[in-house]
């Protein structure tokens, strides 16, 4: 029995140790403002999300040549595009020489080879490609 009762205070001790034991990324300092509030001698400040943000910045009158979220613009990358199978949407190395679908397995090959002319078509168009070269 006395066994026992080490056991199980060896085991609340350690607990204890690591609920006492701060997170390294966590600020032991910090105060939500919602919380304690007109209490603690602060003001109540409202938290907002993006879509709130982003619907108050619509609504201020911008001047056409200021910049902000929604007139951003970055550069064009520099790796090059990457492409995808027009049948799976994985990742695809391959191009049908004959209706330029994209592909990325035997089996997709066989079934593009199997496609009538307006589905091709259909799936170039999808991908906002040129129609079939024969």
């Amino acid at each position: 029995m006395n066994e026992n009762k080490v056991l199980s205070a060896d085991a609340s001790t350690t607990q204890n140790e690591a609920a006492v034991k701060p997170l390294p990324f966590k600020q032991p300092n910090f105060l939500h403002s919602g919380i304690g509030g007109a209490a603690a001698g602060k003001k109540n400040r409202t938290w907002k999300n993006l879509k709130q943000i982003l619907a108050l910045e619509r609504a201020l009158p911008w001047q056409l040549n200021e910049p902000n979220y929604f007139s951003i613009d970055a550069p064009p990358s520099c790796k090059p595009a990457k492409k995808y199978s027009d049948i799976s949407g994985l990742p695809a190395n391959y191009t049908d020489p004959q209706t330029k679908l994209r592909f990325s397995t035997i089996e997709e090959f066989n079934y593009i080879r199997m496609l009538p002319t307006d589905v091709i078509t259909g799936y170039l168009t999808l991908r906002k490609a040129t129609s079939i070269v024969t």
